[in-house]
């Protein structure tokens, strides 16, 4: 009766299970990465995108600072729209365009990325904004000539030279006005170094000031401007004044702003930080209308997407139906390719379960159909199949030869012992010596089938010690000397008398019996049975050979099975028991050595013993 598999320790179940895991792991692994890839390319892009879109907003903030129109804004926005690959397009307040790097025509952005306002930056938000709120670039009337630009450079490099010979290495830098001042290694200004010795930079300046520290004439004549422009602001504050208002330059920034002024009123200077507020945004407004004239008026920036510009990703509901329908996909793909290779697979184990299912008997096969695992593991099965069949070939044969070897003795011993009890024949000496051959016979073969399965067993029991190979074959010799004589066979030894084996010398005494005993049954009158003993290397070889008709290349591999016969005619008295090469092949085994036959048809045959050689008596141990 087959037994029923549950369906999940099923193979095709199993295979089917640990598809579908690895196909839903990959699903999910491959789904992970791609959102986190993609992800990491939107948070780069858009990281890319913002760094773009402040260079746009600060180019065109300072073309804005460095001109009174937009009039030649055009190549600028070109040229800034093919590098960053973004729309670019400016407007006046009212929307009415004046550059786009997009075809005639193309609509505008929904809304506006940033105004553009120099003299309102957004301080937060643009790189280098002062706190005023005004584009550091914005010079306008504070922009110095060419000749005040080549003094104060001279003075800077004379400052640098003195800082230079205190140890101290530092840079020249400009202002957008062109006014020189030096950078420190750290990129901050090196005007906390300034010593005695090397405040020279004021010297030239001398000449310039007019009325003004530290200024050139083109900054004195802006300040002045500015001055007027700062008073009726204070005025309009209420706030009481004496003296001459005057004005510094910022050293943050190097730009002019307010410096301070006199406050001789009790009130103002209870109050004094409420009036260096008003004051500052006195000079900030004033600083606004006295750049209006030398800035680009406002402008809205519009951004977009350029002609390169990939879409941006999109979750939307139409997008995760084709993550999960492409999903879906790959794991019915997945699913039908395992199903396929999982049936392909369990296919040849279920031929090779219905072939181990048959009775033992009929020695089933199973098909070979693939040279895969299987296909090599049904082959396996085959192969045991046909050794299972010859085994059970040769058991019958041996059971068959063992009864028919014990039923002849036992037939003539039971027949003599009939005939005597009846008072045929008299128990005379011959009949109880005839009696006497048969009882020997079957015990002969008796011990053999004892010895063969001590064999197998591995219990076969051996004694060994230091054995001279002549002794050995002498005692065979002689044991068998008078069989030989009555075979009319001549028997010789060919000894050397220095080869000794470490053996268990009955074992040995009784594989050479054996041996020298087939051979002379072989072997016809008139002719000779040789058994020699000599050194090869680290072996003991024995060799008995005779001049009997030999052994035939198809029976040769077969002389060492149990009941085998060349001559299957011959009597088993007369042939032998089929036992005794069988025997000695064993026993040469358990002496770790080998037994070999070699014969040509018609010029004897030769069998070998080839065991461990020992040294000399006093040597063995």
């Amino acid at each position: 009766m087959t037994a029923r598999i549950p369906w999940r320790k099923r193979l095709l179940v199993r295979l089917l299970l640990a598809s579908v895991l690895i196909a839903v792991c990959s699903v999910a692994a491959t789904a992970w990465l791609a959102v986190t890839t993609t992800t990491s390319a939107l948070e780069e892009e858009q990281g890319q995108d913002l760094a773009a879109d402040n260079q746009i907003l600060a180019q065109l903030s300072g073309y804005a600072a460095d001109h009174s129109d937009w009039s030649r804004v055009r190549q600028t926005v070109r040229a800034l729209a093919a590098r960053t690959g973004r729309r670019i397009a400016l407007t006046t307040a009212d929307l009415t365009l004046i550059a786009d790097s997009a075809p005639r025509g193309t609509a505008l952005p929904p809304r506006p990325a940033a105004a553009i306002d120099p003299l309102h930056t957004d301080t937060y938000t643009e790189s280098g904004a002062q706190l005023s709120g005004i584009d550091p670039r914005a010079v306008g009337p504070y922009r110095l000539t060419a000749r005040e630009r080549r003094v104060l450079d001279v003075v800077a490099e004379k400052e640098q030279y003195c800082y230079r010979t205190s140890g101290i290495r530092t840079t020249v830098a400009h202002t957008p006005s062109g006014r020189a001042y030096l950078l420190d290694e750290d990129g901050t200004d090196a005007s906390s170094y300034r010593t005695v010795s090397c405040s020279g930079l004021d010297d030239p300046l001398m000449a310039m000031r007019k009325g003004y520290l530290g200024v050139t004439q083109t900054e004195a004549k802006a300040l002045a401007t500015l001055t007027d422009l700062v008073r009726p602001c204070l005025q309009a504050k209420d706030l009481d004044l004496s003296g001459q208002l005057y004005l510094t330059l910022e050293q943050t920034g190097r730009n002019p702003v307010t410096g301070g002024f006199l406050v001789t009123s009790e009130n103002a200077r209870r109050d004094q930080a409420r009036t260096d507020q008003i004051a500052k945004n006195c000079v900030t407004a004033a600083r606004r209308t006295q750049l209006e004239s030398y800035v680009a008026p406002a402008a809205e920036l519009f951004l977009g997407l350029g002609d390169q510009a990939t879409p941006r990703f999109d979750m939307s509901r139409g997008n995760k139906v084709k993550i999960v329908g492409a999903a879906g996909l790959v794991l019915a793909f997945t699913i039908a390719v395992s199903a396929v290779v999982a049936t392909r697979l369990v296919r040849p184990l279920r031929a090779l379960t219905v072939a181990v299912r048959q009775p033992p008997e009929l020695h089933v096969r199973a098909p070979v159909r693939t040279r895969d695992e299987t296909g090599l593991l049904a082959e396996a099965f085959n192969d045991l199949t046909e050794r299972r069949e010859r085994l059970e070939e040769q058991r019958r044969a041996m059971i068959s030869d063992i009864a028919h070897e014990l039923r002849s003795p036992l037939t003539n011993i039971r027949g003599w012992l009939e005939v005597t009890r009846d008072g045929v024949v008299a128990p005379d000496t011959a009949l109880l010596a005839s009696l006497h051959e048969e009882a020997l016979l079957l015990q002969r073969i008796i011990d053999d089938l004892q010895d063969l399965a001590a064999a197998d067993a591995g219990t076969l029991r051996m004694h060994r010690e230091p054995v001279r190979a002549a002794d050995l074959c002498d005692q065979v010799a002689a044991a068998h000397r008078v069989a030989a004589d009555t075979a009319g066979v001549a028997l010789r030894t060919d000894i050397d008398a220095t080869v000794w084996l470490n053996a268990d010398p009955v074992r040995m005494r009784q594989a050479l019996g054996n041996l020298v005993s087939n051979a002379i049954r072989h072997t016809p009158a008139d002719g000779t049975v040789t058994l020699a003993a000599r050194r090869d290397g680290d072996h003991a070889v024995f060799t008995v050979t005779d001049t009997g008709k030999g052994i035939g290349p198809d029976d040769l591999p077969h002389v060492f099975e149990r009941f085998w016969r060349a001559e299957k005619s011959r009597s088993r008295r007369t042939g032998g028991s089929g036992l005794g090469l069988p025997i000695v092949r064993h026993l040469a085994a358990a002496h770790d050595g080998t037994a070999e036959a070699a014969s040509e048809p018609g010029r004897g045959a030769v069998f070998t013993l080839r065991l461990p050689a020992a040294g000399a008596a006093g040597d063995v141990s």
